[in-house]
């Protein structure tokens, strides 16, 4: 079978990973911007790590027939610096520009605090200026719910973003109800300890259908799996799902999500 990504983190994988991923069907991934586990310094630390995300790693990639898209934000764990944040904010349209980036993430919030909405306010507007498709990055543990509520509001208070053109990223089963039915995308994370396994997410699969949703692997430099996908997709076939649902939650929706950007296309 064919499967999507729609977010893994590949500047923090091996040429080994970009192998096993693309021999076992994993040929198109999605890397959004990210926290690299440490608070870097500068603006030129941002615009090096856009550069690699931009042209580097699309170049390691396709080493592996693999087609390597990205998104480009400033995270919320490092948007509590404002003066930081606004000069690095001042150069995204330029990668915002280039042929494999499909618009603004993963941006949201982390601790909810007041820096970080102010900066997803700057984002929301670049986006609206542009009408670029956004990922956002919900915080993790117990400031979730009240985190993706303040979220789904500032979007929906900016009438010129379409819900249907956003994708509310690490939902949880007490989430995932209030971002369909305000119209958002929504995706599932196969990560241990904070995110979710196979199990639970096909769980949510069976009580919430397969609308609108993404599940991704999140694979980055901590525990993680970029095979997660495959796996989940065997536990939906497990249970007896069709292949043709299967296809639709792995190939079809993260396609379909993404098509919106017209950058995109799928191996």
């Amino acid at each position: 079978m064919k499967v999507i990504d729609p977010h893994i983190h590949m500047v923090s994988r091996t040429t080994d990973d970009y192998l096993k991923m693309t021999i076992s069907g994993i040929q198109t991934v999605c890397e959004p911007a990210f926290w690299a586990g440490y608070d870097r310094g500068t603006a030129a630390s941002f615009r090096d790590y856009f550069q690699q995300l931009t042209v580097v790693e699309p170049a390691r990639a396709a080493r592996f027939g693999i087609k390597h898209y990205c998104w480009i934000g400033l995270n919320s764990k490092e948007s509590e610096d404002l003066a930081l944040a606004d000069e690095v904010l001042s150069f995204l349209p330029e990668f915002l520009d280039r042929p494999t980036v499909l618009g603004i993430g993963e941006v949201g919030l982390n601790k909810n605090s007041r820096n970080e909405i102010a900066v997803l306010e700057k984002h929301l507007e670049i986006a609206v200026a542009r009408n670029e498709l956004i990922l956002i990055h919900t915080p993790h543990l117990e400031d979730k719910h009240k985190g993706t509520r303040i979220i789904m509001d500032m979007i929906r208070s900016e009438p010129r973003i379409d819900p249907a053109r956003v994708l509310i990223d690490h939902a949880e089963e007490h989430t995932i109800g209030e971002i369909k039915d305000n119209g958002f995308w929504f995706g599932m994370t196969l990560y241990p300890n904070s995110k979710g396994s196979p199990e639970r997410a096909i769980d949510a699969v069976e009580i919430f259908g397969t609308e609108r949703l993404c599940i991704n692997s999140s694979a980055d430099w901590s525990v993680s799996d970029p095979l997660s996908t495959l796996k989940c997709a065997n536990e939906m076939r497990r249970r007896g799902h069709p292949e043709a649902a299967i296809n639709q939650v792995f190939y079809e929706n993260p396609k379909s999500f993404l098509s919106q950007c017209p950058k995109f296309q799928a191996a």
